[in-house]
């Protein structure tokens, strides 16, 4: 799948930007709708699409979390070059059309080749790592009641005796399969413990950036939408492999970790646990407005609609000076995983491995000793898959091994009564 920018989005993101600093907010706006819609820069304006454009935007506070600065200085770390956003609270008057504006200057400079720090999609990148002997990664497609979806399966060579563990994978905008399979080398570690591994796609027809629509009510609910497509294809695989229906688990990137925590909370009897890496909590918006407000200042999601019928064991990754999907969103992912949980005791570990990037770690633990929740808080990372490969976008390298580590936390979990 090509990334390459055309260059009429990149002559219209120059007209994007003559138009913000003129202060003709709205006209910018507009524009940035319509060339994402591929339309040229002088076609009339459409209704609004109200899709989300995850991975393109920044946030507003400068200030960063008080124990930032712990970890390495970071090129994208918030308040470096910029003033802050006053008033980022507010979606109304002077302050929140400054907001705006720096938006806008983002966008219009983030949608250059260049790509953005932590090599996004069109940043040159060594190959990924080749399957092993006995393995395929093939493309398959699903088709529901709400459309289909093409995803791809990794089958590992290691597959031993009996059924197997499957974890569900999704990508962040503007990422394919591939392209997230060779970022976070899943399926290395799936190769490991014999574990199978797909990765649904989002096309452009269903998003102009690809990102899961976790955003739009009808995206957010068991048996409609994404949820119902993205059950349908775990669903398919558990029917024609030989996989554990108590071990399956999913997990997923910025907006793919905004999906995976609504698929935890929608199918808690289909998913033994869910890793959220820098997404957002179930419920956390509604529409363009207010996705782009909890991307910003953090999402609460929506209170009582956790859970239907007990919580999904739930690891969360973010770092905290992501300037893309506010760090308070790792929290609000924490909370609303443990809000249904009585007994918990939270235990709090810092650690730093030798040549990467500090964090304390918060294990939420049941009086059965099992961990119900477990986030990591990585110092001085921004939005990127921790401990990833350079062989993939939106990696971090130098961040713990998010892989592993979510990998360790699934095999730890099963369903207590599976059905698929």
């Amino acid at each position: 799948m090509s990334h390459t920018r055309p260059t009429g989005l990149l002559s219209g993101m120059d007209e994007v930007a003559r138009l913000t600093r003129a202060g003709r907010l709205s006209e910018a706006t507009s524009l940035v709708q319509r060339l994402l819609r591929g339309e040229g820069a002088a076609a009339t304006a459409p209704p609004p699409d109200p899709t989300i454009l995850e991975g393109e935007f920044e946030r507003l506070d400068a200030a960063p979390r008080p124990e930032a600065r712990r970890g390495a200085p970071d090129s994208d770390a918030p308040g470096r070059g910029r003033p802050a956003g006053k008033g980022a609270g507010s979606r109304f008057g002077t302050a929140a059309r400054t907001g705006l504006g720096e938006t806008l200057r983002g966008l219009a400079a983030r949608l250059r080749p260049a790509g953005l720090p932590g090599g996004g999609p069109g940043a040159p990148r060594p190959a990924a790592e080749p399957l092993p002997d006995g393995a395929s990664f093939v493309t398959e497609s699903f088709s529901g009641t709400a459309g289909t979806r093409a995803y791809k399966l990794y089958v590992p060579a290691n597959r031993g005796d009996g059924p197997r563990p499957l974890v569900v994978m999704l990508h962040g905008c503007t990422q394919s399969p591939d392209d997230f399979a060779a970022g976070t080398r899943m399926n290395a570690f799936a190769e490991r413990h014999g574990v199978f591994v797909a990765y649904p796609e989002q096309p452009a027809s269903a998003n102009a950036q690809r990102c899961w629509n976790w955003f739009k009510p009808e995206d957010q609910r068991r048996g409609q939408g994404e949820p119902d497509l993205l059950a349908g294809i775990t669903r398919r695989i558990l029917r024609d492999h030989p996989v554990d229906p108590s071990r399956v688990y999913i997990a997923g990137l910025s907006a793919g970790g905004a999906a995976a925590a609504i698929m935890g909370e929608a199918y808690p009897d289909l998913y033994a646990a869910v890793g959220v890496h820098s997404g957002l909590p179930a419920g956390a918006a509604h529409d363009l407005p207010s996705a782009l407000a909890a991307m910003r200042q953090g999402g609460r999601g929506e209170a009582g609609k956790a859970g239907a019928g007990h919580p999904v064991p739930t690891i969360v990754f973010h770092g905290d000076r992501d300037t893309v999907v506010h760090p308070q969103n790792g929290d609000r992912v924490a909370a609303r995983a443990t809000a249904a949980a009585a007994g918990l005791v939270p235990e709090v570990r810092h650690g730093e491995a030798a040549g990467r990037r500090s964090f304390s770690r918060t294990l939420h633990t049941d009086p059965s000793g099992r961990t119900l929740c477990e986030q990591w808080a990585i110092y001085g990372a921004g939005h990127a898959w921790a401990g990833g490969s350079p062989s993939g976008s939106y990696t971090d390298p130098q961040g713990p091994d998010a892989t592993a580590e979510m990998m360790r936390f699934f095999l730890e979990h099963r369903l207590r009564s599976a059905s698929a």
